[in-house]
């Protein structure tokens, strides 16, 4: 037996290391646990322990076998094993000197090491389930202020979307109790308006109670004078109420508009009812209905302004309607003269030669002076038959007078206005016509009439020598276009054109109303006019009618 083979009865792995720093011993333990050993110097590389060493390029410093050769007293240390396969193992290490030899003990705390760290993360685990138990409760407190909030939030906007939606005060009242009736579990809820040191019921969720008056002890009083909210328990609802059976709890709001009380909301319930909570709420509640319920007192006494203002709107749509026949009797004015003017020479003409040649063109024998008279009767005939559509077109213009919608024919209306301005065109302006197939256009002809005849005048004024007038009209998307462009000197300033008063003209020629009523007329067939114009190179109207 050699005499260290005592180290081989150990629990714990021994080697034996001699001054020359060789193994000379290895117990069967050391062998088990370190299988991978080959020698001293790269068993000695695998082994770390923690120490602060002074002197950093130094490797052997952070070795615990050269430390433990290298002192002379014991040598105890906390150190690591890593394996080939980079598992790491944990020991106690202790060396002790005996004459020429260094025995080192490895003690195997890995098991203990690993479940201290096991044990260290329980803990931490621990403290964080306790912190996430924490933080769960603080989610559900938060959860159900979120909920509360939500509910006041929603009570608040409910509240403002019926104060918007109406201007009735009975509607917004009787809105707003049900919501709060609904927040508060309430079994009862009015609104009491002020009157002196009274109230009277207005509204109620029970309408028996209205126009019932009540009064309130003086601490509710001082509570509504100092504009604050009262949840108080008791027995009675007012001074003049019937007793409960029960306690109950009342919650009495006062509805203020700046320093003037309106009134008051009463709640009663059979729930408690934390009056923090929904102070905010019901403060929030008070300031709307304070000015919902002043706006809705100014539009009633604002009722008859509004039908003041409808009466007189009518008045002015009556006086809008005699200044557009104002306007077309001058318009016509201006045409009877030009008009006149075509009648005298054919009707002269007529009536001088038509019954002679009646008479005489039987009786003549000679063949060159009936041909004569043949066509002087032919010329005769054709004058008769242009004072008759002269004639038949005034009368049409004048007639349609009428105030009523009708079908008509833009494209045949367009052209008797056309015939009525022809001696506004005649050897001057050419008229280009593109009409398009309309459909009969349900509107007021006469009106139509005068949109036209204004805008044709104007043109053929504001064409100085010679020109041309571009008449198109189109039919899309259930819309009549028409559209009127002349060659003349342009518009200066495009934007007043339709206002009243405006004119281009000189003075004692235009009265400034033609183009602003016509504006007025094509809106009254809920259509638009527009403009387009460039100085010295012509105007161009477009007038946009819908017909369905």
């Amino acid at each position: 037996m050699g005499k260290f083979d005592l180290f081989n009865k150990f629990n714990s792995a021994v080697i034996v290391i001699n001054n020359n720093k060789e193994a000379v011993f290895r117990n069967n333990v050391f062998k088990r646990i370190f299988p991978d050993y080959k020698n001293l110097e790269k068993f000695s590389h695998k082994l770390n322990y923690n120490v602060c060493a002074l002197v950093s390029n130094d490797v052997s410093v952070h070795s615990p076998i050269v430390q433990a050769l290298a002192s002379i007293e014991d040598f105890s240390a906390y150190i690591t094993y890593q394996t080939s396969g980079n598992e790491l193992f944990y020991y106690d290490m202790n060396s002790t000197r005996k004459g020429q030899y260094n025995i080192i003990v490895f003690t195997d705390v890995t098991a203990k090491t690993k479940f201290e760290t096991l044990l260290i993360k329980n803990q931490n685990f621990q403290k964080k389930i306790s912190l996430l138990e924490d933080d769960n409760r603080n989610l559900s407190k938060v959860k159900l202020q979120a909920q509360s909030q939500a509910m006041k939030l929603l009570l608040l906007n409910n509240i403002s979307n019926i104060i918007r939606e109406s201007i009735d005060t009975s509607v917004i009242l009787k809105s707003a109790l049900e919501e709060l009736a609904q927040m508060f579990g309430a079994f009862r809820g009015y609104y009491a308006e002020a009157d002196g040191s009274k109230f009277i019921i207005r509204e109620s969720l029970d309408k028996k109670e209205t126009g019932l008056e009540i009064s309130f002890d003086n601490d509710v009083n001082n509570f509504i004078k100092q504009g604050r909210v009262s949840c108080l328990t008791c027995m009675k609802e007012f001074k003049e109420a019937k007793p409960f059976r029960e306690i109950v709890q009342r919650v009495v709001l006062p509805i203020y508009h700046l320093n003037k009380l309106l009134g008051i909301i009463v709640l009663s319930t059979k729930q408690k009812t934390k009056l923090d909570d929904t102070l905010e709420v019901l403060n929030g509640v008070s300031s709307q209905l304070g000015n919902a319920i002043i706006q809705a007192e100014l539009y009633k006494k604002n009722e008859k302004m509004v039908k003041d203002l409808t009466k007189t709107l009518e008045e002015l749509k009556d006086t809008q309607l005699k200044l557009i026949n104002s306007e077309k009797m001058a318009s016509l004015g201006q045409l009877v003269a030009g008009v006149a003017h075509e009648i005298n020479t054919p009707v002269a003409s007529i009536k001088s030669n038509n019954e002679i040649t009646k008479k005489i063109i039987a009786q003549i024998k000679d063949a060159d002076i009936c041909e004569l008279l043949q066509e002087i009767n032919e010329i005769d005939t054709e004058a008769i038959a242009r004072i008759n559509r002269l004639v038949v077109s005034l009368r049409k213009f004048v007639r349609l007078d009428e105030a009523e919608l009708q079908e008509a024919d833009i494209n045949k209306e367009i052209d008797l206005t056309l015939d009525l301005i022809r001696h506004e065109t005649k050897n001057r302006i050419e008229i280009i016509k593109n009409y398009s197939k309309l459909p009969p256009i349900k509107c007021y002809p006469n009106m139509l009439n005068q949109v036209f005849m204004n805008i044709l005048v104007n043109a053929t004024h504001a064409i100085k020598e010679k020109g041309t007038i571009t008449i198109d009209t189109n039919y899309k998307n259930n819309n009549l276009l028409v559209k009127i462009k002349d060659t003349g000197c342009g518009i200066k300033e495009p934007d007043k054109i339709f206002f009243a008063g405006y004119t281009t003209k000189g003075v004692g020629v235009g009265t400034g109303l033609g183009l602003a009523i016509s504006q007025k007329i094509i809106e009254k067939h809920n259509g638009k006019i527009t403009v387009k114009t460039k100085l010295n190179e012509g105007s161009e109207f477009t007038i946009t009618i819908p017909s369905k």
